[in-house]
C-alpha cells in the first residue's frame, strides 16, 4: 500500500475518535455572569496609597509636594488650581493628605486641611489640576457642665468635663465662663475650695470628631456661699449680654482684672519682695503672663502718668471716676494711642507685660488708688451689678431667667445634654 494511503486513514480515524469523545463528553456549565462581573471590578479597582504629611514651620506648600512625589511642574500645576488658598493664612503644621493610584506613581490627589471644617481637595487629570472646597458640617446641640473647685477652674473643668470635651474645648468653656464673670469674679483670686459653678453652653461636633464650644446661655456661680447667676438676654434699654438674677447688668463700671483670665503669682498682703528682700506690703497684686500679653484699662478714664517709675519701670496710672486711680507696672511697652491726657475706655489695650524695673520675670504688677490711698483691688474692685432691666422688659426676662435657671438646676456634676425646648 502506497504511504500516502495510510496517513489520509490514520488521519480519518483520529478525526472520527475526536468527533465521537465530542458527542458524548457532557457539557460545560454556562459562566456565571455575576462573578465575572465581580472578578472585573476587582480587577479594575486600583489599589491606592495614602500618605500623611505636615507642613514645617518656614516650609512651603511646594517643597512639600516635591517631598510628597511631585514633581516641580506638577507642585505648581497643582497649586495654581487652589484659587481660594491664601497662602498667608497657611499654618505651620497644617495636615496633608496625599493619595496615589499605585506607590510608585505620581499623586492624583492632594488634600489641605485649612482648618478643622475645611478641607482643599486638589485632584489630577492626566496633566491637569482642579480645586474643590469641602466645608465640614457641624452638628450643634446644648450641653450644661458643672463642677466644683478644688484648686482653679481650669482643673475643674477638666475633672467634670474630660471624658466629653477635648482638651481645646475644655480651655475654651473656661475662657468663656471667665468672660461671662468678669465684672463680678476674678477667676484667678476669687474662688475658694468648695465654689462650684453650672453653666450652660453650646455645642458643635464636626464630622471628623472636632469639638468647639459656642456662646454660653446662662450659668450660676456659688462664691463662699453667695450665688451669682447669669443669664444671657438681650435688652434694648441695657448694654450687656448677661443679667443676674435681679436683672442687672453683669457689665459695671470696672473689670475685675486688667489681664484676660491669667494665673496671678502673688496676692494683696504680706509677701517677701522677690528683689529687695525682707517682709514688705505688696500694695498691688501680681499677674504672671508671658512678655507682650496686652494689658486692659480696667474702667473708663483719662492717662495721668506714662513713662519710667523708678522700681516699677514703664508704668502708666489712668484716673478714673469716684476718685479712682490705677496703677499698672513693670509694662514692656506702652500702646501707641497712649498719652498723658488721652482719654481710655474699659477693655482698652493701653500697654504690654514685660519685666522693667524691680521684676524676676515678666508680669504685670497692678495697684488700685481711692482717695490717694493704696487699697486691695479684691476690695475695691468689688461690683454689685451693673444697670437693671427697665420694667417694660421685665417679664419677657422673668420667663427666660427662670426657664434657663430652672434647667441648670435640674442637671447634675460633669456634662449632661440640655433637651431642646
Amino acid at each position: 500500500m502506497r504511504p500516502w494511503l495510510v496517513r489520509v486513514g490514520l488521519y480519518s480515524f483520529v478525526a472520527l475518535a475526536f468527533a465521537g469523545a465530542l458527542r458524548f463528553t457532557p457539557r460545560l456549565p454556562e459562566p456565571d455572569r455575576k462573578a465575572a462581573d465581580v472578578l472585573t471590578t476587582q480587577a479594575a479597582t486600583p489599589s491606592w496609597k495614602l500618605r500623611f504629611d505636615t507642613l514645617d514651620r518656614g516650609e512651603t506648600l511646594q517643597a512639600l509636594l516635591k517631598r510628597d512625589g511631585l514633581t516641580d511642574s506638577a507642585a505648581s500645576r497643582a497649586l495654581q488650581a487652589a484659587s481660594s488658598l491664601d497662602p498667608r493664612r497657611i499654618p505651620a503644621g497644617m495636615p496633608v493628605t496625599i493619595r496615589s493610584e499605585a506607590p510608585d506613581s505620581t499623586p492624583s490627589e492632594v488634600t489641605l486641611q485649612l482648618s478643622i471644617d475645611r478641607l482643599l481637595h486638589l485632584r489630577r487629570s492626566g496633566d491637569s489640576w482642579t480645586g474643590v472646597d469641602e466645608h465640614l458640617p457641624w452638628a450643634t446641640d446644648t450641653i450644661v457642665v458643672g463642677g466644683k473647685i478644688e484648686s482653679n477652674l481650669y482643673a475643674a473643668i477638666d475633672a467634670s468635663a474630660k471624658a466629653d470635651l477635648p482638651a481645646a474645648a475644655r480651655q475654651q468653656l473656661a475662657w468663656a465662663l471667665a468672660d461671662v464673670y468678669e465684672y463680678r469674679v476674678d477667676m484667678s483670686r476669687d474662688l475658694q475650695v468648695g465654689d462650684a459653678f453650672k453653666v450652660v453652653a453650646e455645642r458643635s461636633v464636626a464630622a471628623t470628631g472636632a469639638t468647639r464650644i459656642g456662646r454660653v446661655i446662662a450659668a450660676t456661680f456659688t462664691l463662699s456661699g453667695s450665688t451669682i447667676d447669669a443669664v444671657r438676654f438681650s435688652s434694648e434699654a441695657v448694654s450687656g449680654d448677661f443679667f443676674d438674677q435681679d436683672g442687672k447688668s453683669m457689665r459695671a463700671a470696672f473689670l475685675r482684672a486688667p489681664l484676660e483670665f491669667r494665673r496671678i503669682s502673688s496676692i494683696f498682703g504680706m509677701r517677701e519682695h522677690p528683689i529687695l528682700g525682707g517682709v514688705r506690703r505688696h500694695q498691688g497684686t501680681d499677674y504672671a503672663a508671658a512678655s507682650g500679653t496686652p494689658v486692659r484699662a480696667i474702667g473708663d478714664g483719662v492717662v495721668i502718668r506714662e513713662g519710667w517709675g523708678n522700681g516699677y519701670g514703664n508704668m502708666l496710672e489712668i484716673r478714673h471716676r469716684n476718685g479712682f486711680i490705677t496703677r499698672y507696672g513693670h509694662l514692656s511697652r506702652f500702646s501707641s494711642a497712649v498719652r498723658v491726657g488721652s482719654r481710655v475706655t474699659i477693655g482698652q489695650v493701653i500697654a504690654f507685660v514685660g519685666s522693667t524695673g524691680l521684676a524676676t520675670g515678666p508680669h504685670l504688677h497692678f495697684e488700685v488708688l481711692v482717695n490717694g490711698e493704696q487699697r486691695d483691688p479684691r476690695v475695691a474692685l468689688k461690683q454689685t451689678g451693673g444697670d437693671p432691666i427697665p420694667a417694660s422688659e421685665r417679664a419677657t426676662f422673668s420667663e427666660v431667667r427662670d426657664r434657663l435657671l430652672a434647667s441648670i438646676s435640674g442637671a447634675s456634676a460633669g456634662v449632661s445634654k440640655l433637651a431642646q425646648q
